[in-house]
C-alpha cells in the first residue's frame, strides 16, 4: 500500500493485489480528497478494506445501477429534501434503471439518451389514467438523469456528460382553473356544512394564498392575531420513507408575512379556541409534538398528511356537486380576484411570494388581459361622455 500527495489536498492511493497470471503486479488506485495525511492513511486503510473483499469497483467498469448507489449515499441523501429524493427514486427505479442499469456508465451514449427521451414522451401514464406521460414528468425525468451524470461527471468517473446533448424537454404550462366571485360564494356556503378545520384551511387557502405545504406547516407562533399577520415560515411535507419533514418554504421569497382582513382574524380565534377544547378531550391520547404546534392536526395531534387534504378536497366537491379545481388553484383564485379587484401586481406578487413581479405576470397574464380590456371600457365611456 503507498499514499501519494498530488496536490492541495489531493492523495493517490495505490493498494496491491498480488500478481497475475502474467506475473505482473496487480494495484487498485484511486483518488481522495482529505485535508492531512493522517486522513489519507484512514482512507487508504478504507480503500484496502474494499479492494481485499472484493466490494471495490474501478470507476471506468462502474454500472449504471452502482454509481446510482453511489450518488444516492454520496450527495442525494445530503443535499436533496426527503420528498424530492423520493421522487427521483421513483422516476430512477421505474423509467432509467430497466434501460440503463446493466450499461456501463462510460458506455452510455448521447443518442442513446436521446433515442431513450423520444420512446419515453410516447409511454402511457402508469397512474392508471388514459393517455400519454405528462410533459412535465419527462421533464422531471430528465433533471433526474442530469443530475447523476453531473455527479458522475464531477467525480470524474465520466469525462463530459451524456445529457449534454439532449435538450431539456418541452413542457406546456398547465392551464390554470380558478373560481370567479359566483363559485367562490357557492364554496363557502358548502363549507358551512363542513368542520370548523377544513372551513379555515380553504378561508387561509383563499384569503393568503398559501400553498398547501405552507398551510400544514404553520403553526399557532406564525399567527399574530393582534397585528393580523402570518408569517410564512416554514413547509410541511411527507415521504413514505422518511415521514413527516419539516423544510423552508419552496423559495427565499416564500419566507414572507401576510395581512389577513378582519373577518379571518375573527374566525381564527374561534378556531384556536375549538382547538383548546378539542385537545382537552383527547387527553392521554394526544401524540402532537409540543414543539410544534400546528394550525392544522388530525384528532390526536399529528400533522395532516397531505394527501388525506387531497383526498378530503375531492370528497368534499363530489358531495356538493361543485365545479373540481385543484386544491392549488384556490391559491390562483386568490390570486386573480385581487387582479380583478384592481390590486397591483406588486403587492399580488409579495403575498404569494414570488421571485419577482415578472413571474407574477407571467403565470397572470391571461388576467391581465381581461382587466386591461375592462380599463379600454372605460377609457371608452369617458370619451364617449365627452
Amino acid at each position: 500500500m503507498s499514499i501519494q500527495k498530488r496536490g492541495e489536498g489531493s492523495w493517490f492511493l495505490t493498494v496491491s493485489c498480488g500478481r497475475g497470471q502474467d506475473g505482473k503486479y496487480i494495484r487498485k488506485t484511486k483518488t481522495v480528497k482529505c485535508r492531512t495525511k493522517q486522513e489519507a492513511k484512514n482512507e487508504l486503510a478504507k480503500f484496502r478494506v474494499e479492494v481485499e473483499s472484493g466490494e471495490y469497483i474501478a470507476p471506468e467498469k462502474m454500472t449504471f445501477s452502482t454509481f446510482v448507489e453511489e450518488w444516492r449515499v454520496k450527495y442525494a441523501e445530503k443535499h436533496l429534501g426527503k420528498k424530492t429524493l423520493e421522487t427521483y427514486q421513483d422516476h430512477l427505479s421505474t423509467r432509467l434503471l430497466p434501460v440503463f442499469g446493466h450499461k456501463r456508465l462510460d458506455d452510455i451514449k448521447t443518442f442513446q439518451l436521446l433515442d431513450f427521451f423520444e420512446r419515453v414522451s410516447h409511454e402511457p401514464r402508469r397512474d392508471g389514467k388514459e393517455g400519454t406521460i405528462s410533459p412535465g414528468t419527462v421533464q422531471i425525468i430528465h433533471r433526474v438523469a442530469k443530475n447523476v451524470f453531473s455527479r458522475a461527471v464531477d467525480w470524474k468517473i465520466i469525462k463530459s456528460n451524456p445529457l449534454d446533448g439532449v435538450k431539456k424537454p418541452k413542457s406546456e404550462a398547465r392551464e390554470m382553473d380558478v373560481y370567479d366571485k359566483e363559485e367562490v360564494e357557492l364554496l363557502f356556503l358548502a363549507l358551512e356544512r363542513e368542520p370548523i378545520q377544513w372551513r379555515i384551511m380553504i378561508a387561509l387557502a383563499l384569503t393568503a394564498g398559501l400553498r398547501r405545504g405552507e398551510l400544514l406547516g404553520l403553526e399557532w407562533k406564525h399567527i399574530d392575531l393582534e397585528a393580523g399577520t402570518i408569517d410564512v415560515r416554514q413547509s410541511l411535507s411527507f415521504t413514505r420513507d422518511g415521514g413527516y419533514e419539516i423544510k423552508d418554504p419552496k423559495t427565499r421569497n416564500s419566507v414572507r408575512k401576510i395581512s389577513l382582513p378582519a373577518h379571518m382574524l375573527k374566525e381564527l380565534k374561534e378556531y384556536r379556541r375549538h382547538c383548546a377544547r378539542e385537545r382537552d378531550k383527547v387527553v392521554d391520547l394526544w401524540e402532537g409534538d409540543d414543539s410544534h404546534h400546528f394550525v392544522f392536526t388530525g384528532w390526536n395531534g399529528k400533522p395532516l398528511n397531505p394527501y388525506s387534504v387531497k383526498t378530503w378536497w375531492k370528497r368534499f366537491h363530489a358531495k356538493h356537486s361543485l365545479k373540481y379545481i385543484r386544491f392549488h388553484d384556490l391559491r390562483h383564485t386568490s390570486a386573480t380576484l385581487l387582479l380583478n379587484s384592481g390590486v397591483h401586481a406588486k403587492v399580488i406578487s409579495a403575498r404569494l411570494g414570488h421571485a419577482n413581479i415578472t413571474t407574477t405576470l407571467n403565470i397572470y397574464a391571461h388576467v391581465l388581459q381581461e382587466a386591461d380590456q375592462a380599463a379600454a371600457d372605460k377609457l371608452n365611456d369617458i370619451f364617449k361622455a365627452r
